[in-house]
């Protein structure tokens, strides 16, 4: 649902949304460490250019979070749009990829409670709220949050006309 949702979301409201995903596998999606199901990916990381596009959103999960935040490509992809400041949505797990792409200094974010500790010592201030906005980045708390999650990004997002991704592996 982290993936499915905001996705959707956006594609309801006519934005353009590709998932982008490290290699060209299928992603394979999980409800906690349950599988579920797997989706195709539009684009391969590697093959997307960052200044082409308007948004980024990064779905939870804690698997495919702990990976991606170990690969170098989605990490410098990840520091690109917070460096241009574009708009980036981020729930659950995914805000470790803000840590390790080290552009949370000075920003507050909410996130799946484990990560307070790592956020707090990349140098931001972590809130147990259901969604926080922090200038471009919009940060949730976990699934049950997705409704409020879905709709702060499509407010950050509005009047975006590129290309909106959807970062997950």
């Amino acid at each position: 649902a982290e993936l499915s949702m905001p996705v959707d979301t956006l594609r309801a409201d006519g934005a353009n949304v590709d998932v982008v995903a490290p290699r060209p596998d299928l992603i394979h999606l999980v409800d906690h460490l349950r599988p579920t199901r797997s989706v195709p990916a539009d684009q391969i990381l590697t093959d997307v250019d960052p200044l082409d596009d308007a948004a980024l959103v990064i779905p939870g999960g804690v698997v495919n979070a702990d990976q991606l935040r170990m690969d170098s490509a989605a990490v410098a992809f990840v520091r690109s749009f917070a460096e241009r400041e574009r708009p980036i949505g981020v729930i659950c797990h995914r805000p470790w990829l803000l840590v390790e792409a080290d552009v949370v200094r000075g920003r507050t974010l909410t996130s799946w409670p484990s990560l307070a500790t790592d956020i707090r010592n990349a140098g931001a201030t972590w809130v147990d709220e259901p969604v926080w906005v922090d200038d471009n980045i919009v940060s949730s708390r976990n699934p049950s949050d997705l409704g409020v999650f879905c709709s702060a990004i499509r407010d950050a997002f509005a009047g975006s006309s590129d290309v909106i991704r959807s970062v997950d592996g």
